[in-house]
């Protein structure tokens, strides 16, 4: 009869999901409990936490994108000041 043995990627794929929840659940979970969680929970909870960041950087990015458009293209309304200079760069006569 054959043993079934997991590859040595899965450990590190399998800590690193544990670090990922416990890291970016910000102290909602413990690495006790993440650890001993159902594979399908964990995989759950996992992909729950990366889409909300996903999204998150998403809308932050159309954000930034945004006021750096608005910024760029934008004049600054002073009124009663005009745009440009009223003074001479002569000297005049007298």
């Amino acid at each position: 009869m054959a043993f079934f043995i997991l590859p040595p990627e899965y450990r590190t794929h399998l800590f690193t999901q544990i670090h990922e929840i416990v890291f970016h659940g910000k102290g909602g979970y413990d690495w006790d409990t993440v650890y001993n969680m159902p594979i399908w929970l964990r995989k759950f909870t996992h992909n729950t936490i990366r889409e909300f960041y996903e999204k998150e950087k998403e809308e932050y990015d159309k954000a930034a994108n945004k006021s750096k458009t608005v910024n760029a293209d934008s004049k600054i309304d002073r009124p009663g000041i005009s745009q440009k200079p009223t003074y001479s760069t002569r000297a005049s006569k007298k």
